[in-house]
């Protein structure tokens, strides 16, 4: 035992590495667990939701609500797909309803960032991380929005594109995130069916508890190498940072993930927000394609174009976005910057953008 602990000793970076593996999949695992409980909780409520309207304008809303209810992007998508194939939905109702959840999948990142709000100058980074992903949704949606309104482009481009695309077939793979975590929450969600609030406390601890040992793991690391390699290799410049975006989330089927998992990393100094961007923007066209492949096997032609639509949704706002991207980031850190003046504001502005604001917009409008 003695002769493991003097090993550690001279090898710090070693002994980080495993914490900070461990503390990884803690926090996939608090995430897939949330994610989980919010489905028992509101799954069926999302469905309703979504039934209820025929105006675009509250369909955005509606998609905001519903994602952020289940903080799952691809749980919306695949409800309004199964809608439209249906008949109960129409494509050009369908469309605004996926750039709410949009929206809505990033507030998945901005809760990962709250457990660091005791530690002013670490969670400012964090938060700033975290709402960059908004903003860009925000700033794509008041743009693209009344634009898809009066002329329909992302239907239109969408199919075109399933017209090409019709004949060559999909392709499904299992997430290897889902593949270590899906044991523990399918064990999870059938042990808290009848007490899904007791299974979201213990996410959210298991998130606050996670995210604490990864920025200390992270922080040692930090004054290593591994911030160079960072730097040099994934994060080197914006478009490696792009692909890396795209690959990585692809990989694991979920840009919560992905952008959540840069978020105690920024807190840690290891990433910039002009680093994280362009990333996010990756993760953003990342989980379109997942879900492009996955409509491709359908060969319903609904499923492929309101599949297509998200992606196209996203590509616009990149070509918009990206030429000014210090508009997000500056956007990003000044409201970090006075999210410091108070505890509430966070968590306020998670409470109304993400379900006050599309609750009364419902309410009113429906």
């Amino acid at each position: 035992m003695k002769i493991i602990q003097n090993y550690f000793k001279e090898n710090p970076n070693l002994w980080a590495s495993i914490r900070l593996i461990f503390f990884l999949y803690v926090f996939l695992l608090s995430l897939d667990l949330m994610g989980g409980a919010l489905k028992l909780f509101g799954k069926d409520f999302s469905e309703t939701l979504i039934q209820t309207t025929s105006n675009p304008f509250v369909g955005l809303f509606i998609g905001i609500l519903a994602t952020s209810i289940v903080q799952s992007s691809s749980s919306t998508t695949s409800i309004v797909v199964g809608m439209v194939a249906g008949g109960a939905l129409t494509i050009d109702t369908a469309i605004p309803i996926i750039m709410g959840a949009n929206i809505g999948t990033s507030i998945t990142n901005t809760i990962a960032s709250l457990p660091q709000i005791n530690r002013s100058a670490e969670f400012q980074r964090a938060f700033a991380a975290a709402t960059v992903h908004d903003f860009f949704n925000f700033l794509s949606v008041l743009i693209l929005f009344p634009l898809q309104l009066t002329t329909n482009f992302l239907g239109k481009i969408s199919y075109q594109l399933e017209k090409m695309f019709e004949d060559v077939g999909g392709m499904d793979f299992l997430s290897p995130v889902k593949a270590i975590t899906k044991p523990v929450v399918k064990l999870a969600a059938e042990s808290f069916e009848s007490v899904p609030w007791l299974m979201l406390i213990i996410a959210i601890f298991l998130l606050f508890f996670a995210l604490k040992y990864m920025v200390g793991a992270l922080k040692q690391l930090v004054v290593t190498k591994a911030k160079n390699w960072f730097d040099k290799i994934l994060f080197k410049n914006s478009a490696r940072a792009f692909v890396v975006g795209i690959l990585l989330t692809v990989l694991v089927q979920s840009s919560s993930i992905t952008t959540s998992l840069v978020v105690p990393m920024a807190g840690a100094g290891l990433l910039t927000l002009m680093q994280i961007f362009p990333y996010t923007l990756g993760s953003n066209i990342g989980t379109t394609i997942t879900a492009i492949l996955a409509a491709l096997i359908t060969g319903e032609v609904a499923a492929v174009v309101v599949a297509f639509s998200h992606l196209m949704f996203n590509v616009c706002g990149i070509i918009i976005w990206w030429p000014w991207k210090w508009v997000p980031v500056r956007l990003a850190q000044k409201f970090a910057e006075y999210s410091l003046k108070s505890k509430l504001v966070p968590i306020g502005y998670v409470l109304i953008m993400f379900f006050i604001v599309p609750l009364l917009v419902i309410f009113i409008f429906n």
